[in-house]
Order: structure tokens, then sequence, then C-alpha cells
């Protein structure tokens, strides 16, 4: 064979696809599957903040998924994921600062995607690794977004849960209606009807499932029970004007890391439209619908944690 056919032959080779993610090589041990609480020190522009996170599976696995939550919500809204991820990742699951067991930020203003994009990438530093897998609901979703859209960034496979790269003003207005404004509770019962209330769109949840969400989402207080956020990350929200919907497609389009978009059916946030077209733009997602649910699904359903589950599997850390 002459040169030039080999040369020939080797730049229309097809690549090889990635090998898929193997559980680690030593059997899991049982503490893989419960959670340790551990934390970051951060610094914002207005000083220092703790960040905390709760951490699965092998700690010395090089392989880290890392799961971003919901504007109110908190890590442990991933404890079914990262129980189903364990063997294969170590997990790790931020109480975005302001939320969960995370301290609280002194500059009400502060609460906005810049600092919780530096936030994670200190996270990162500090989990010593090169490279992450990433699954984002909602706020989780965007601030993934403005990370993989970087130059250079550290993830390698994107999973958006309900978001992209417009917002519609409907939904922020529905969310400005409730964040800060939760009042005391008087009893965890009536904590979690409340729960249950704004977090309707979530679908059918199983009474165990409510409860999950309502035990790690209030805290006991002076005169009952409150929720486990600062009332001021609410602050940003009321002092922006909602007169149209936010459009980041720049940003959605300089992703170039393979993506899921996984829709509730019924989301207001994340519409139809949309996610259709971020299977043909940018990074061209691949897309799945969760029937019955809207802004945002749970991932805490098998049926909901098995495309998530195979979409990150299929390729190496």
């Amino acid at each position: 064979m002459s040169l030039l056919a080999a040369l020939r032959q080797l730049f229309s080779a097809q690549p090889a696809p990635p090998a898929p993610i193997e559980p680690t090589s030593q059997p899991p041990a049982p503490t893989w599957f419960e959670p340790r609480q551990r934390s970051v020190q951060c610094i914002g522009a207005h000083g220092f903040h703790r960040m905390a996170y709760t951490e699965w599976g092998d700690p010395a696995n090089p392989r880290v998924l890392l799961c971003v939550h919901g504007l109110t919500r908190n890590g442990r809204d991933f404890d079914d994921l990262a129980r189903a991820m364990a063997p294969y990742y170590r997990v790790v699951c931020p109480d975005v600062v302001g939320r969960g067991q995370s301290g609280w930020l002194a500059v009400k203003d502060d609460y906005q995607l810049p600092t919780y994009v530096a936030d994670m990438i200190t996270l990162i530093a500090r989990l010593n690794v090169e490279t992450v897998h990433w699954v984002g609901t909602s706020m989780g979703g965007l601030i993934g977004m403005l990370v993989a859209s970087m130059p250079e960034n550290p993830i390698r496979r994107l999973v958006l849960n309900d978001v992209g790269p417009v917002i519609t003003v409907s939904s922020l207005r529905r969310i400005g209606q409730y964040v800060g404004n939760a009042p005391v509770f008087p009893s965890f019962d009536a904590a979690e009807a409340y729960i249950r209330e704004v977090s309707a769109p979530f679908g059918r949840l199983t009474d165990a499932q409510w409860r999950h969400l309502s035990e790690t989402s209030v805290k006991p207080v002076e005169g009952g029970w409150a929720m486990r956020y600062d009332p001021g990350i609410g602050e940003p929200f009321r002092k922006t004007p909602l007169v149209a919907d936010v459009d980041l497609w720049p940003v959605y389009e300089a992703i170039s890391c393979p993506t899921l978009v996984v829709r509730g059916a019924e989301s207001d946030l994340l519409l139809a439209d949309t996610a259709r077209q971020m299977s043909a733009r940018g990074p061209k997602a691949s897309l799945v619908e969760v029937p019955d649910v809207g802004h945002a699904p749970t991932l805490m359903d098998p049926a909901q944690i098995a495309p998530v589950r195979d979409f990150l599997l299929a390729g190496r850390a």
C-alpha cells in the first residue's frame, strides 16, 4: 500500500465509539450507598462562604458525577440517583450556597449565577479531578450550561433536567410567587403540605418520596419549622423586572460535549418547542420526555433514573 493510500485510509476511518463505563474494580463497600457530609470554603464578591456537599460512592474513584439542584432545593434531592450511580462514580451533590447545609450570603444580591459557577469550580478543584459528568436540575442545569459553554471546561457529559436556553417569563413569575416567602410552619406536617402544594408539578410521588423531600427541605426553628434556605435568595428575583423570556441560546450553542435533555411533558419552564430546537442546535442534545410531570422531574423513580444512567454510562469519564 502506498503512503498516500495509507493516509487516506487512516483519515477516512470512523473512530470507535467510547467504551461504556464499568463499575469500579473493587467490590462496592456498604458505605458507598450512604451519604457522607463534606464542605468546602468558597470566596465571592463580599468574602468567604461555606458550601456543603453530600458525597456517595468510592471516595477514591477518579470518575466524578456532579449533581446540582434547583432554585429552592438541595443536594439531597439526588439521593436515589446517587445510590444508583455509586457503583460507577464518586457522586457529589452540593447544596448551592444559601440552601441546605450551606452558609448564607451576607449580601443577598450575590445570589446570582456567577457566584454559583465560581463555587462549582472551587468544588471541582477540591475534588482533585480534571473532568466531571454533570446532572443539573433547573438552576443546576443553568449553572452547568454556563460552565460547559466555556473553553477548556471540565464537563464531559451534561444532563439538563427540565431547563434550556429559553426560560419562560410565566414560569419565572410562578416561581417568584413562593421563593423566599414561605412562613414558619407550626408543625412538620404543615411544612410537608406546603411542599406538596408548591411542588405539585413534580408529578405523582409516593408518600415516602414526599416525606423524604420534606425531611431534607425543612429545619426546626423557634415556633415551628422553616424552609432550609435563605429567604434572601428571592431578592434578586424581586429586583429584576420579569417582562420577557430569558434567552440563553448563545450559551447553549457554545456547548460541545454530549448532552441529554430530560423534559417534564407538562413543563412551563422548558417548552416542547425549545426542547426540540435543542436537539437540532448546539450540542444537538438527545431528548427524553417524562409523561404527567411538569417542572421538574425528580429523578427519584427508576423510570426517570434509567435514561440518565444509560446516557452517562455510554461514554468514558
